[in-house]
């Protein structure tokens, strides 16, 4: 009688035990794309942190909580002591205005973001409401500077009922020059909130760019701004 050979039986495993192999390599997959998304996470915050905490990347730029005014600001370059960059751009005052029309006389450069921020037009505002201070503090002229083509900021300030020039740079070229589009909220495509003095030599008395990181001011009182820059002179 031929024997038949037979297979050997396979154990039978519970279906439980077939599937918690796979069920735990699953899950340790699972376990490492959250560990590394949460990794990316706090290394992308822990940049942003770092980015925010250093202020704006503006070269030689050094970050300044003043005691005077309460108002964070850092010290861009051109700085205080370097001749500032001359210039010639349309105002909304007719004609051209240039930095050397002014020398002999101390100017106050005012960088600022343009039409859409009312704030800085409250700036102006109060600036020029504040004409006496200024002088006491050796201000002799003030001068804004913004991207907004000249008709438009001409429009505005007959609007606002101001006299202060504001003179158009769309093409970023005197911003650029005194990196004063480096401290503000809208990148780098519009200033932010800066003050240059140029003494009546040419020379950079003194600079305070408001507009960056964190607080990114838009407008300060002018008493606020001639106690940081009498503190600072004083240094």
């Amino acid at each position: 009688m031929t024997k038949t050979s037979r297979r050997p039986r396979r154990e039978r495993v519970p279906a439980g035990k077939r599937s918690g192999g796979n069920l735990g390599m699953r899950s340790g997959g699972r376990g490492w794309v959250i560990a590394w998304v949460l990794l990316v996470v706090v290394a992308v915050g822990g940049l942003y942190l770092l980015y925010t905490s250093s202020g704006p990347s503006g070269s030689g730029s050094s970050t300044t909580t003043s005691d005077a005014s309460g108002y964070s600001h850092v010290a861009g370059e051109p700085g205080a002591g370097e001749m500032a960059p001359d210039f010639t751009l349309p105002a909304s005052t007719g004609g051209e205005v240039s930095l050397s029309d002014y020398r002999g006389r101390s100017v106050l450069l005012y960088f600022q973001e343009g039409l859409m921020c009312q704030p800085c037009w409250d700036q102006i505002r109060d600036l020029e409401q504040n004409e006496a201070a200024l002088t006491a503090a050796g201000i002799d002229e003030i001068v804004s500077i913004t991207t907004d083509p000249v008709d438009l900021v001409a429009r505005k300030m007959a609007d606002e009922g101001l006299a202060t020039p504001v003179l158009s740079d769309p093409s970023l070229q005197v911003s650029r020059a005194y990196t004063t589009n480096e401290y503000g909220m809208m990148g780098t495509s519009r200033n932010g909130h800066s003050f240059i003095l140029v003494g009546p030599d040419g020379q950079i008395a003194w600079r305070a760019d408001y507009g960056g990181a964190p607080d990114y001011v838009m407008y300060l009182p002018t008493e606020s701004m001639l106690a940081d820059l009498e503190r600072e002179q004083a240094r």
